[in-house]
C-alpha cells in the first residue's frame, strides 16, 4: 500500500501484531462504504488520496481579543432537534484574564456553526488579594445557546492575543478550538455528548514538591478519553510546547509535576481533549450520510497510539521491505483545556498538613460523584488544616453561578443550583485551598467532583421564621413511603416531633432555632442553623442502617453581609447587627427631585420613568452614635435583585462615580444620609425592570484613616493602593449590602396595567433563607447530595 498524504495529525500509524489488525479492519470498513474519516478527509476506493481542507488560516483573528490570557475551555452539550429539522446545542466557553472580561466572541473555523439564539455570562471565582498584579486572575463563563441548520460536524473557536508572561519565548497568541459531531451514534442513537472535564485557571506547586494533577477524564456515553498537547500545524493552539519537568500520562488525564525551578511567569499549557468509542460505531446524519468511528489503537503495553506517523521503504539488493500504513481513528469530538501552572519557591516541606494545606473529611475525595436536582441548592464541605501559618482562600471553577463560603469555623462550603436546562448533563467543581506562611503562598492539591443533574424528587418547603424553622414535604414524594418513624437527630422534646403538625399527606415540622439537635454555623455575613430528619427502625428504635434516607435543611439569617434577599415590591429597612458598632439600620429610599424633602410612596412601586429623567435615591443609616458617618463603597443596577447577577451596570465603584450621570449631594448636617441621582440610562430599555443595590458601611468620623476617611480611591488616582485591608473593628462597619427598586420605563397605559397585574402577585418575603437537602448515605464513606430548596 502507498502512504497517503493526510492533513491530521495522527493519522497514520505503522501497524503492529497486537492491534494493528483491528485497526485495519475498521479502516476497511470505512474505505469500502466511502465515507468520511474525519473532517476534510474523504476516501473511495477508486481514490486513495485525501483532499487537504485547513479548517483555520492563521490570519483569522477573533473579533475581541483581551491581553493576559491565563486560561480557557470550550464544551458543548446536543439539546435536541426541533420540528423543522434544525438541532439546538449549547456552548460553554471558560476564559481567565488577570481582570474579568466576559466579551467572548467565536468564529467559525469549518463547516456550519449556526447561529446564536440565547447567551449569558458571569464570574466563576477571582483572585484578587495579591499585590502581585501577575498572580491576579479572573475566570468568566459564558453559556450560549445556538441553532444550527443540520447535524453535520463543524469546528467553533476563538483567538485573541494574548497569553500572560509565560516561560516560553515568543507565540503569544492564543487559540482555542472545538470540534463538534452531532451525527446519531448507532450504539446510543443519540448524538454524541463530549467528555466532562475541568482545570484550575492557575495551579501553583513548590519547587522541590514532584505533584500529580489528575484531571477528570468521565465520558457519558463511556468512550475512551484522551489526553494530549496541541498541534501547532492544525490550528489547536500557538504556543504548542511540551515542557521538560513534566509528564502527561495521555490515558488517564495526569499530568506529572517531576521538577523545575521557581519563577514569576507562569508554564502556559494548551491540551486537547477527545473521545474515542469503546467498539465501531456509525455516526448518522439528516442527509443520508453516514461516517465511521474507530476505538483508540492501544500498543501493547497500554498507551495510546497517538504519535506522528511515518512511513519507510527500505531497499537492499536482495529485498525491498514495504511497512504497511493504517488510517489513525477519529476522535468524537476534540475540545480545548488550557491552563497555566506556576512553581513557587521551595517549601521546608513538601508533607501534606505542614506547610501544604491537607484536606480532611468530609472533602470529597477526588473523583467523587454527586447528585443533585433541578432548582434545588447542592451544597460541599470542605475541611483542610495546615500546622504552620492559617488557610485562607478556597479557589474553584465549575458551572455559572457556582459560588463559595468560608464559616468562622474555617470550613468551606461550595453551592451551585442546578436550571431546568441542566437536567441529564454532568458538570465538574475543582476547588483547592491556599495556605500563607510569612511571605510564601502554598497550594492544597487539586480535587475535581463530577456533578450529575437530576429532575427535582423530594418536594420541601423550608419557611424561616424569627425564631423558628418551619420544614413541609410531601410524603408522596419520599422514593421509599414505608419508613417507620421519621425523626430529628435529637427530638428531645414534644415540639420536636415531625407528628404533631403532620397529616396524611404531608410531613410537618416546626422547630426553635436552637433545639432537636440544631447546629450552628457562622460565616461573615450569615448565621446558619441546620438540622437533619433521619429514619429510624421503630417508634421507639435508634437510626436506621437500611433505608439510607437523610433529609438536611436550614434557615440562613444575614449578620452583617449580604442583608436584603426579599421578594416586596417595596424594599423594607435592614437591620444589621456589626461587631463594634452595634444595631444599624438602613434605609434605601426614592425621591422626586434634589430636595429630598418627601420620599415616594411604597404604593407606587414599581417606580416608571422615561429616558433622560434623573433618579434621586437616599440611603440613611441610623445607630445610637452620633459620631459616625455612612459611606458608599459602589452601586450598580441588575435586571434581578441579584447583586451578584451576571449582568449589571456598575456606577459608583470604590467610592468612585463612573457615570458621567451621577451626581452626589453632600450634606455637613448628616452624615448618616447618602444622596445621590442618576439619569435614566439605556440599561433598563433591555430589561423588564431592574434594581438599585450597594454595598455601604460606617466608621468613625473622628479617625481619619477609615476606609470612609480616604473617599474616592480609583485606580487611575492611586495605582499603587492594594485594596481591602484587614479592618479595624473599632474604627469601620464590615460591608452591608441594600438594595432598593425594581424601576422600569414608562409604557402604554395597556402595557402598565399588565405590570402592576404581574407586581400584584409577587410573595411577600423577608430577608430570611430556608434551605432543604437530600443526600443518601451510601455503603462507601461518601454522601451524595442530591436537592435543596430556597423560599
Amino acid at each position: 500500500m502507498e502512504q497517503r498524504k493526510v492533513s491530521h495529525p495522527f493519522v497514520l500509524r505503522k501497524a503492529n501484531h497486537s492491534a494493528g489488525e483491528s485497526i485495519k479492519r475498521c479502516c476497511r470498513w470505512m474505505l469500502e462504504s466511502e465515507n468520511t474519516c474525519s473532517i476534510g478527509h474523504r476516501w473511495t476506493p477508486g481514490n486513495m488520496a485525501v483532499t487537504t481542507v485547513i479548517l483555520l488560516q492563521l490570519t483569522l483573528v477573533s473579533l475581541v481579543s483581551a491581553a493576559h490570557y491565563i486560561s480557557g475551555s470550550m464544551t458543548f452539550t446536543p439539546k435536541g432537534s426541533g420540528s423543522n429539522g434544525t438541532f439546538r446545542i449549547e456552548i460553554r466557553n471558560k476564559e481567565t484574564y488577570h481582570m474579568c472580561s466576559d466579551q467572548h466572541s467565536y468564529s467559525c473555523y469549518s463547516g456550519n456553526c449556526g447561529y446564536e439564539i440565547a447567551s449569558q455570562s458571569g464570574e466563576i471565582d477571582k483572585r484578587e488579594d495579591e499585590l502581585n498584579y501577575e498572580h491576579k486572575w479572573c475566570e468568566t463563563e459564558t453559556v450560549e445557546t445556538r441553532i444550527l441548520p443540520n447535524d453535520k460536524p463543524f469546528v467553533l473557536g476563538e483567538t485573541g492575543c494574548c497569553w500572560t508572561e509565560t516561560r516560553t519565548p515568543g507565540g503569544s497568541s492564543w487559540r482555542l478550538q472545538t470540534l463538534i459531531d452531532l451525527g446519531t451514534r448507532s450504539d446510543t442513537e443519540q448524538s454524541n455528548r463530549p467528555p466532562v472535564t475541568a482545570v484550575l485557571p492557575v495551579l501553583r506547586v513548590p519547587e522541590n514538591c514532584p505533584r500529580a494533577y489528575r484531571l477528570m477524564s468521565f465520558d457519558p456515553d463511556g468512550d475512551s478519553v484522551q489526553y494530549r498537547y496541541g498541534v501547532s500545524k492544525y490550528t489547536e493552539c500557538y504556543q504548542c510546547r511540551q515542557f521538560n519537568g513534566f509528564h502527561l500520562d495521555q490515558d488517564s488525564g495526569t499530568l506529572h509535576y517531576l521538577k523545575s525551578t521557581a519563577h514569576d511567569t507562569v508554564y502556559g499549557f494548551e491540551l486537547v481533549v477527545e473521545d474515542f468509542p469503546q467498539e465501531m460505531i456509525t455516526l448518522n446524519y439528516t442527509d443520508g450520510t453516514q461516517s465511521k468511528k474507530c476505538p483508540l489503537l492501544r500498543s501493547v503495553n497500554g498507551s495510546s497510539a497517538m504519535s506522528n506517523a511515518t512511513t519507510s521503504n527500505t531497499t537492499t539488493t536482495t529485498t525491498t521491505t514495504t511497512t504497511t500504513m493504517y488510517l489513525m481513528p477519529t476522535p468524537l469530538s476534540k475540545l480545548p483545556l488550557q491552563f497555566s501552572l506556576l512553581v513557587d519557591p521551595p517549601a521546608p516541606s513538601c508533607m501534606d498538613g505542614l506547610y501544604v494545606p491537607e484536606f480532611k473529611k468530609p472533602t470529597p475525595e477526588d473523583g467523587t460523584r454527586v447528585h443533585a436536582q433541578v432548582n434545588k441548592e447542592m451544597e460541599i464541605k470542605i475541611m483542610a488544616e495546615v500546622f504552620y501559618g492559617t488557610i485562607d482562600h478556597i479557589y474553584l471553577t465549575g458551572p455559572l453561578h457556582v459560588t463559595k463560603h468560608k464559616t468562622t469555623d474555617g470550613e468551606f462550603f461550595i453551592r451551585w443550583t442546578p436550571a431546568e436546562s441542566n437536567v441529564g448533563s454532568y458538570f465538574t467543581i475543582c476547588f483547592v485551598v491556599e495556605s500563607h506562611f510569612r511571605h510564601s503562598v502554598y497550594q492544597s492539591e487539586m480535587r475535581c467532583v463530577l456533578v450529575h443533574v437530576g429532575p427535582e424528587q423530594v418536594k420541601t418547603d423550608v419557611n424561616c421564621e424569627g425564631s423558628r424553622m418551619k420544614l413541609t414535604f410531601e410524603k408522596a414524594s419520599l422514593s421509599n413511603s414505608s419508613y417507620v418513624r421519621l425523626m430529628f437527630r435529637n427530638p428531645n422534646d414534644y415540639y420536636c416531633s415531625l407528628y404533631s403538625y403532620s397529616n396524611s399527606t404531608h410531613i410537618t415540622a416546626s422547630i426553635p432555632l436552637y433545639s432537636c439537635g440544631t447546629h450552628l454555623e457562622e460565616d461573615e455575613d450569615n448565621l446558619i442553623f441546620k438540622n437533619e430528619i433521619v429514619a429510624a427502625d421503630s417508634l421507639t428504635g435508634s437510626i436506621t442502617r437500611r433505608t439510607k434516607l437523610g433529609l438536611n435543611f436550614y434557615c440562613q439569617y444575614p449578620k452583617k453581609g449580604t442583608v436584603l434577599q426579599s421578594f416586596t415590591v417595596h424594599r423594607r429597612n435592614v437591620t444589621v447587627w456589626d461587631k463594634g458598632f452595634g444595631t444599624l439600620t438602613y434605609s434605601f429610599e426614592f425621591y422626586p427631585n434634589s430636595r429630598f424633602y418627601n420620599r415616594i410612596d411604597p404604593d407606587f412601586y414599581p417606580l416608571e420613568y422615561e429616558l433622560g429623567d434623573r433618579i434621586y435615591m437616599e440611603i440613611e443609616v441610623s445607630y445610637i452614635y452620633s459620631y459616625l458617618e455612612i459611606f458608599v463603597e459602589s452601586c450598580k443596577a441588575t435586571p434581578y435583585d441579584n447583586r451578584y447577577h451576571g449582568q449589571s451596570y456598575t456606577f459608583i465603584k470604590d467610592g468612585c462615580a463612573v457615570d458621567s450621570t451621577v451626581q452626589i449631594y453632600h450634606s455637613y448636617y448628616y452624615s448618616n444620609r447618602f444622596r445621590f441621582s442618576i439619569e435614566v440610562f439605556d440599561f433598563i430599555k433591555n430589561y423588564d425592570q431592574v434594581y438599585i443595590s450597594c454595598s455601604v458601611m460606617v466608621c468613625d468620623s473622628r479617625n481619619y484613616n477609615t476606609r470612609c476617611a480616604k473617599g474616592c480611591i480609583s485606580a487611575t488616582r492611586n495605582p499603587f493602593f492594594p485594596g481591602r485591608r484587614k479592618r479595624d473593628v473599632s474604627a469601620e462597619s464590615g460591608v452591608h449590602f441594600v438594595s432598593q427598586g425594581p424601576l422600569r420605563l414608562k409604557r402604554s397605559a395597556q402595557s402598565t396595567a399588565t405590570n402592576l397585574n404581574l407586581n400584584a402577585i409577587l410573595i411577600a418575603g423577608c430577608v430570611l433563607v430556608g434551605v432543604g437537602i437530600i443526600y443518601l448515605k451510601m455503603s462507601r464513606p461518601k454522601w451524595q447530595l442530591l436537592r435543596s430548596f430556597k423560599s
